[in-house]
């Protein structure tokens, strides 16, 4: 018998929370419901997890700060944030802080499996490749591992990081469409998401910068192309 997906959901609303979990055990997940930032923690400290449902407003801990803190423990389990802000400011700093999507209130409960599911799907697929190793100028990226690595410096990135590497590494000095991007990793290109995308591109600059003679360009309508040395045979 397959093991149930666990979720994490963090949800003050009582009423909503109970209906959420209610709702995703009937799709066949197991779900953790905590009323607050402090109790997800606990309870994510405590148990494993595939995936984090985090309402952004909570009592005792916020879910901006909450997610911060599992990405410290965790960098690569998926983080979905609900909330009924719709400010521009607030959705991006919930990606900045690495979020896989963000749902605003009021929605649908299809519409939340919908994305659980594309994301757990995007996820379980990255797993199950073999590894993947490239060359970018003095660094070597492994894809699987998620790791980066410059003489003797490593540096663990977080699954969207490692994602939209891995695209610029197998599109090397050649265009990735902005697009194709956006479907690819984040499954729809609205605004929100290309903005993110934006946010993972600066990370991944600073990232790079220890070698000059990689740069990762904007191509004006197009896209980004990862400008590095073809490497020696």
């Amino acid at each position: 018998m397959e093991e149930k997906l666990r979720i994490l959901l963090c949800e003050d609303d009582e009423n909503l929370g109970m209906l959420l979990r209610e709702y995703l055990q009937a799709k066949g997940y197991s779900a953790e419901l905590c009323p607050d930032g402090e109790a997800g923690y606990k309870s994510f400290l405590k148990n494993k997890f595939d995936l984090c449902v985090l309402d952004v407003m909570m009592p005792k801990k916020d879910g901006f700060t909450l997610a911060q803190e599992i990405r410290q423990a965790n960098a690569e389990i998926p983080i979905i944030f609900l909330t009924a802000k719709t400010l521009k400011e607030d959705i991006l700093e919930g990606f900045k802080i690495g979020a896989d999507d963000y749902i605003t209130k009021p929605f649908s409960m299809e519409e939340l499996t919908f994305r659980i599911e594309a994301i757990l799907r995007r996820v379980r697929g990255k797993r199950s490749k073999e590894s993947n190793m490239y060359k970018i100028g003095r660094f070597t990226f492994d894809t699987q591992k998620q790791i980066l690595t410059i003489g003797d410096k490593q540096t663990k990135l977080t699954t969207k990081e490692s994602e939209l590497l891995g695209l610029l590494c197998a599109h090397a000095n050649e265009i990735l469409q902005r697009d194709f991007a956006l479907k690819t990793i984040w499954i729809d290109d609205n605004y929100f998401n290309a903005r993110s995308m934006d946010v993972y591109i600066t990370k991944l600059r600073k990232h790079l910068r220890a070698d000059d003679s990689i740069e990762i360009i904007n191509i004006h309508g197009k896209g980004y192309k990862l400008i590095t040395p073809e490497p020696e045979e």
